[in-house]
């Protein structure tokens, strides 16, 4: 599978979602990319799935006719983007839909689209694709657990805790109880993706 990975068609994949990524969530791209970029500074045996990706990892779900139940992704970061790209060949006005519940949404999603959602907040799932069609998904996505890793300086929460001065801790669990904010600062609203947009063209 890894040797499939690294076929035109999926860097091309890869390389889109990035993108789109960048343009439209760019300040948690830029904390995302930067995360990895500390992980694989630490240990460089990690090899990232594709080179420059803000993403850690990656799956697929082969179908043949691949449907999902409504869920959250709970061990994504909770303000992190999960890139989904739909694959295969079905009918996308009889099935494959997006549905995100908590917006109350049922998303056209054909073959070979891509859409970002923060999967940790929202439940999703997807329409079944007819009798006889083909549906498959490809995920990119960065677990929780990663970013928590940078946080404790290359530690788990185990080690951290056991390591850790009173004042570390205190520090610890103040930005625990920030994260929140954080995260929602992380968000862009569309003037400034309009700007951004505007800076990157004109620089």
């Amino acid at each position: 599978m890894v040797l499939e990975l690294g076929t035109l068609a999926f860097l091309r994949i890869a390389g889109f979602a990035n993108s789109l990524f960048m343009a439209y969530a760019f300040r948690t791209y830029q904390y995302s990319l930067c995360n990895l970029d500390r992980i694989c500074s630490w240990n460089p045996l990690p090899t990232r799935v594709f080179r420059k990706t803000a993403w850690a990892a990656c799956s697929i779900n082969f179908g043949p006719r691949t449907a999902t139940y409504p869920h959250i992704d709970h061990a994504n970061l909770c303000f992190g983007w999960c890139a989904i790209t739909a694959l295969g060949s079905f009918n996308p006005d009889l099935g494959g839909h997006l549905v995100l519940w908590d917006l109350g949404l049922a998303i056209r999603f054909p073959p070979g689209a891509t859409i970002l959602i923060p999967s940790a907040l929202l439940t999703h799932s997807n329409v079944p694709v007819c009798q006889g069609e083909e549906r498959y998904s490809f995920v990119q996505y960065s677990s929780a657990g990663l970013f928590q890793w940078v946080e404790n300086s290359s530690m788990s929460d185990l080690d951290f805790g056991s390591q850790a001065s009173v004042a570390e801790k205190k520090q610890c669990e103040y930005e625990c109880k920030q994260r929140w904010e954080t995260g929602l600062e992380m968000f862009t609203r569309w003037p400034e993706v309009q700007e951004e947009a505007k800076r990157v063209a004109e620089a």
